[in-house]
């Protein structure tokens, strides 16, 4: 099965050039880069270059919809930072599902980064970094769709394979039909937008980014409190666990993590994901 997954990869490209914030080179797109060079070490699986896998297209978290095209993003740029601080020269993206990553079954990377909610069930199959991220479940819909918190359990409703939204819609929310599961994000999505489901639930700085992306076509209308955190994934074993776990927890303390919402999802998502209305369950 990981050499399944592994097939679906696609071509892995590196960002263009910039300039760190300590004044050294780095070949990271429009990243900005803090910390010391070097304060890590890690013994990358290519030399001198930083793997990371996610799932795309994934507005605020990666910008460009390509591995060859991204040249920023709130994961993208985390990414980017832990291989400054690692010494590294460059970033590698490498595409795979999101349900083969959560899943355990790719293989040939430094990390992977896809919004993964940590939970006990994957943490059985996959080992996570500390966690980078904050959020809860949202309700994407057309513009002016009727879709509230009093209904939406009649509505038909949308939720992508492999996220936590799935046993979420199953377990809690209960709608009368059953939820219809996607294979991918932006599949789901493209089934809000022609009428296929009248909601999609998935998480809410995801949902917002892809309402501001949709030319008002779409809005996010309320969200669910589940207390999730995303955690990076690390290979099986990885003998560099503990020196991205290290410069994670850095980036938190020195406000690494901050500046980079403040930079990427902020702008991108078109709203704090704070201040979305809070649905709550019949």
């Amino acid at each position: 099965m990981a050499l399944a997954a592994a097939s679906t990869l696609a071509l892995t490209g590196c960002g263009g050039a910039t300039q760190a914030k300590d004044g050294a080179d780095a070949a990271f797109g429009e990243c900005e880069v803090y910390g010391a060079a070097g304060s890590i070490k890690l013994n990358p699986v290519t030399p001198d270059t930083f793997t990371v896998q996610t799932n795309l297209p994934s507005p605020g978290w990666w910008k460009g919809v390509s591995p060859d095209k991204i040249t920023g993003g709130y994961e993208y740029c985390l990414a980017a930072n832990i291989a400054h601080r690692a010494g590294l020269g460059k970033l590698k993206v490498a595409n795979a599902s999101f349900d083969a990553l959560a899943a355990g079954q790719t293989d040939g990377f430094d990390i992977a980064m896809a919004q993964v909610s940590i939970t006990p069930e994957r943490q059985k199959v996959v080992q996570f970094s500390e966690p980078y991220y904050d959020s809860n479940v949202s309700v994407l819909v057309k513009k002016g769709s009727d879709v509230s918190a009093e209904n939406i359990q009649s509505k038909t409703i949308g939720v992508a394979l492999g996220t936590t939204a799935v046993p979420f819609a199953q377990e809690k929310l209960k709608p009368g039909t059953p939820a219809r599961v996607f294979q991918e994000t932006d599949a789901m999505v493209t089934g809000v937008a022609s009428g296929q489901i009248d909601a999609a639930i998935q998480d809410t700085a995801i949902m917002l980014g892809f309402a501001s992306g949709s030319a008002g076509a779409m809005e996010v209308v309320g969200q669910y409190q589940t207390g999730e955190q995303y955690g990076a994934i690390y290979p099986k074993d990885s003998p560099n666990a503990s020196a991205m776990d290290e410069a994670i927890a850095a980036m938190e303390v020195d406000g690494t993590l901050e500046k980079l919402s403040a930079s990427w999802l902020g702008p991108t998502l078109g709203g704090d994901p704070a201040k979305v209305p809070v649905f709550e369950i019949p």
